[in-house]
Formats: C-alpha cells, structure tokens, sequence
C-alpha cells in the first residue's frame, strides 16, 4: 500500500499546481487568494463541520482525530465547480476541476496516531477586462498556497483527545496588468510574481462522553497561532505588443525587471470550538464556530484603498445519519447521508461590502467491499460576493468526489500464520 502512495503522491504533487488555480473568482486577487480547503469532502458535506474523532477517517481540521485511528487510511479527494458570475447586469461563467488534497495516515498505537499529506490551502485564479473608448485595462492572476503537513494525535483519557499539525506553506502567485491606449504603438504590462514560504502550527482537542447509555456527547476546540509567510518580491515592466483579438499579449519588445524588497504576510490567531449529539455508527448533529483575526491581513506587494480587513467569523451546522450500519441485505441502508450549511465572513472588506459566502451541502458515504473502505460524494450549492456597488456577486455548484481506504486490520499488528 505505502509503494502505491508513493506513486500517487508524485503524481498529484504535479498536479497541485492545477489545484492552485481551479477556484476562479475575481476576489482571489486580495491577499493570498480564495481559501480553498474546507477539510475532508466528508466534511465539506456537514458544512465543513471536524467535531469528530473517526477511527478510519482523517479529521484535516483538528489534530486530535488521530488519536481515535484504528486502521490505516491513504485518502484523496476532488472537485467540478461550476460558477456563475453577475455584475452590473453582465454574466460570465467559469469551470473547474481540481485536487483538493492527498494525505495518509495510521495508528502507531492504541492510543496515538499520526498523519501527513499536500493540501493546495489558496487559489489566485481570475480574468478582469476594464475596455473603455481609448483604453483598455486587463488584469490576472494565477497561483496560490499549498500547504505539506505533519500531524500527530493521542488519547489521553478514555474519550479525551489532544493533536498539534505543523505545515510547511509554499507556492507562487503572479499577478499581471496591461495598459492599452488607443494611438500609442506598444502596451505596458506589469508583472509582480511573489515566492511564498513559511510555517503554520495548529492545535486541536476533541472530548466524546456517552450519557443514556447509548448516546453521546462531542466538543471540539481548535487553535491556530499566529505566524508569518515571507514573500519573496519581483516586479517585470514590459513594453509589449497587445491582440485585440486574442485579448493577449503576442510579443515583448522591452523588459525591465526589478527585485523587490521582501515583504511578511501574517497568517492571523484562529480559534473554533464545535459542540455536537449523536449515536455512534447511527445519526450526528453539531455545530461549530470559527473567529479568525482577519484583520490583520495585508496584500502582497501593492496597495488597494479600496480593499481593508476585518475579523471574521464563520458557522457551520450538519450531521449525518445511517439506516442500518451492519445491514446485510440492503446496501443503501448502510450508506451514511451527510447534510450541512455554512456562513463565512471572508473579512474581505471593498468599498464597504464584505465578501461574504454561504453554502448548503448533502453527501453520500458509500461503502466499498467488505472493509471500512468507502467513496464519498459531496454536492454543494453557495453563493459568495454581491452585486452591490458595481461588485460581482458569485453563484457556484460544487460536486466533489474522495476515496477513503481502510486495511481490514492496523499495520502494527502482526500476521499470526505465516
């Protein structure tokens, strides 16, 4: 199993890069771009809800999950967005397909496990056209964060549950504008490219307490301190042939490139806390609240004065329900069916109107064999941004798609036959 990792993870390394820009969106222009992750596809079918501690399932968002893993688990996951996209009457619509992460993780003992994986964190994915009678401005951006992390989990007490992550944050983003003026021979474009590097820690807690017998209770808790990515700098100014007609640049005649002064971008404190009921392996409902300081996010190596930041918070509700966990007689009624919703405060302030974004989502948890392996199915419908003060306001359908393997035992122990 570990060798057929190892060959996935070359290939979908190079695929990260497509998974960079597979979230287009004007606003991922601000910043370090649209965040992108939203845990487990799972999850993301709960409203992005990581309450719970699984014993086959990886919990992205809180650490301590790996304390409750029982078998091995290699999982991978993918999205199709469609997005539609209105301003001032005008529409425009975008495509994408992306990686949304890549992880493996296993028990080292009863009571701890760890995991590692690539996660692509940010997208910087957009096209904007300004055409006026004399000039035309067209800006774009490419590129994003990926994120590779180390985590581990222990079970300290029975149902009581600690983790730390440590990630490794890198990529590029390039950010280009061409200025066309009627009557002159040659365009300007501009393009600032910054190289992005950094650590990020994260740590979790989970409790689980049954009470009635059957039922129980779950809490989680999060936090993220503080830290800052260092941006490497550049900056291109090109005299540059422009196509009306294929709206790009055909030849450069001119190049002047200067090295910026590195600059710090600030990933801000997070905390969460989740609180949820249910019966194991039968039905779950919770909810969970996120606090981001948000407003200490700058951009990267210009100025917006139309843009600023403020904190943020996020709310996810969801849950899931199972028929028959053990049926042997009707497949359906041991799928899981997930339900969830969710409101971001992205923090993204422009001219007054934050960006904001909500989603509704249902899954399908489908199993595979005779295992704990399953593949799991995720529709969501959302809308981000509004239309107000000329801004652009974002209706998206999302279908994402994960594989989640399961050995029928833990690798640390032993065959008793050879």
């Amino acid at each position: 199993m570990i060798k057929r990792f190892l060959v996935v993870v070359l290939v979908c390394i190079s695929a990260s890069a497509l998974a960079q820009e597979g979230n287009s969106s004007p606003y991922s222009f601000y910043g370090l771009g649209i965040s992108n992750f939203k845990g487990s596809v799972e999850n993301q079918a709960m409203g992005g809800l990581s309450i719970l501690g699984d014993s086959t399932h990886i919990n992205f968002r809180n650490a301590a999950g790996y304390g409750a893993l029982k078998l091995t688990n290699f999982t991978i996951g993918a999205n199709h967005r469609e997005t539609d996209l209105t301003s001032n009457g005008e529409n425009g619509h975008t495509t994408s397909t992306t990686i949304d992460y890549l992880a493996l993780a296993f028990p080292v003992s009863k009571k701890v496990g760890v995991g590692f994986g690539l996660v692509p964190e940010t997208s910087v994915d957009y096209q904007i056209l300004n055409a006026g009678e004399t000039s035309l401005t067209q800006y774009s951006g490419r590129g994003g964060v990926n994120r590779a992390f180390l985590a581990a989990g222990v079970e300290l007490l029975k149902g009581f549950r600690l983790g730390a992550e440590g990630s490794y944050n890198f990529g590029n983003i390039r950010n280009e504008i061409i200025q066309v003026d009627a009557g002159q021979q040659y365009s300007v474009r501009e393009i600032d490219r910054s190289d992005i590097k950094g650590l990020t820690y994260n740590f979790g807690a989970q409790y689980e307490a049954t009470f009635a017998k059957k039922y129980k209770v779950y809490s989680s808790a999060n936090f993220q301190p503080e830290t800052n990515l260092t941006l490497n700098n550049d900056r291109s100014l090109q005299s540059v042939v422009y196509s009306q007609t294929d709206k790009a640049v055909v030849s450069v005649i001119d190049s002047q490139d200067t090295n910026l002064a590195d600059t710090e971008s600030i990933v801000p404190n997070m905390y969460s806390f989740g609180l949820g009921f249910g019966e194991t392996n039968k039905w779950f409902a919770g909810g969970q609240v996120e606090f981001l300081e948000s407003s200490k996010l700058t951009n990267r190596s210009f100025i917006t004065p139309e843009a600023t930041y403020d904190d943020s918070f996020k709310y996810r509700l969801g849950g899931y329900f199972v028929p028959d966990y053990n049926s042997i007689t009707s497949y359906w009624s041991r799928v899981t069916y997930r339900l969830g919703a969710r409101y971001e405060e992205s923090g993204l302030i422009i001219q007054n109107e934050s960006i904001d974004e909500f989603g509704i989502s249902f899954g399908l948890g489908l199993p595979l064999g005779r295992g704990f392996s399953n593949a799991n199915l995720t529709f969501e419908y959302g809308q981000r941004g509004t239309t107000n003060v000329g801004l652009v306001k974002e209706d998206f359908f999302k279908v994402g798609l994960s594989l989640s393997l399961n050995p029928l035992r833990p690798w640390f122990v032993p065959n008793k036959y050879n």
